[in-house]
């Protein structure tokens, strides 16, 4: 047991296991900094489906929102954009949503 502990010790000051442990942190930064860079596109794509569907149709646009809300996929939800940009009616959002979901 004395033997294992003191290899683990000489492990841990080693420069070895500096640059591991340095490598993981920038890792894990880098992860991070994706992650917030995908949220934000998310939030900014839903937020440009909302003030889409409530400048074309009002109040019934908006109702359709919080399903659409509920899509995590950025690609889909752009194509949701274009939908709303080329749509006539709430109902051809409605219908192209529905079979998106499908």
């Amino acid at each position: 047991m004395e033997l294992i502990k003191r290899k683990r010790d000489i492990m841990i000051e080693s420069a070895a296991y500096e640059i591991i442990k340095r490598e993981g942190f920038e890792e894990g930064i880098q992860q991070g900094i994706q992650q917030g860079i995908e949220r934000g596109k998310l939030e900014g794509i839903l937020e440009a489906i909302k003030f889409g569907l409530e400048l074309k149709f009002g109040k019934e646009g908006i109702k359709l929102y919080p399903e659409i809300k509920k899509i995590k996929d950025l690609n889909i939800l752009e194509a949701m954009i274009d939908v709303i940009r080329l749509a006539e009616s709430v109902e051809d959002v409605k219908e192209i949503y529905q079979k998106v979901l499908k």
